[in-house]
């Protein structure tokens, strides 16, 4: 049995395509982690972006209501990765998600069908 761990927003099309995979593939376990209720520790958060090859400014979600305001808002258009960071720790809707993480890696699944790379 492989373990799967998605960091989920309910609200988000491509989160729900993305469990449903996840869900509908035989010997997976999964744990869903509503990030917007409980985000990743920061450590975390370094280490789930680090394991997917993503620097913090791809990580983060610059598109719709709220984070487009909030990009904004917090003038983190050119900001230093290390900024950016600070930002998504203090506002999670910062997050680009679904973030998904088995024992074979990390990835960003934008499509869905991303995550059957790491699977």
């Amino acid at each position: 049995m492989m373990r799967a761990t998605i960091w989920h927003n309910p609200a988000c099309g491509t989160s729900r395509s993305t469990l449903a995979i996840l869900q509908e593939t035989p010997g997976i376990d999964v744990e869903v982690i509503e990030y917007l209720k409980t985000p990743p520790s920061r450590d975390k958060l370094v280490q789930l972006h680090r394991d997917a090859g993503l620097t913090h400014r791809q990580g983060l979600r610059t598109t719709n209501s709220p984070a487009a305001e909030l990009v904004a808002e917090l003038g983190l258009k050119d900001a230093d990765d290390a900024t950016i960071l600070d930002a998504m720790m203090a506002h999670s809707a910062l997050i680009q998600r679904p973030l998904v993480e088995t024992e074979k890696g990390v990835r960003l699944c934008r499509p869905a069908e991303t995550v059957r790379e790491i699977l």
